[in-house]
């Protein structure tokens, strides 16, 4: 069972998610709707699978929730690129220092998970 004790990619997460529910909310009301959708979906879906991970079955398990909380970022990378590069999009630049560096934390993750379970081995 996961516990509540601090954790920082878990809350990095969560607060990134609730900046990118905010802006996508502004960019629906621009009329921004299908990049607000897609953004949504993959910001905070970063989120759900580290949040998820914290209750992995396994070592292994972790890792591949990792994974793809990595590549919800990535996606969620070229969506904020997108509108950073469209006009109309009232874009913060935070947006990106967050996400670039929520992708550093997990892959520094994945890769420390990784070695450890090789150590094991």
């Amino acid at each position: 069972m996961r516990n509540d004790r601090q954790n920082l990619i878990v809350d990095k997460t969560v607060k990134f998610s609730v900046k990118m529910i905010s802006f996508c909310e502004k960019l629906q009301r621009l009329g921004k709707d299908v990049v607000a959708r897609q953004l949504l979906k993959s910001a905070t879906s970063i989120g759900a699978n580290v949040f998820e991970a914290q209750d992995a079955e396994s070592a292994a398990d972790f890792i591949h929730k990792m994974k793809i909380a990595a590549k919800e970022a990535t996606e969620t990378f070229y969506w904020l690129r997108l509108c950073e590069a469209s006009d109309g999009y009232h874009f913060d630049r935070q947006y990106m220092q967050d996400i670039e560096e929520i992708g550093k934390i997990l892959s520094k993750i994945i890769a420390t998970s990784k070695k450890a379970v090789l150590s094991a081995a």
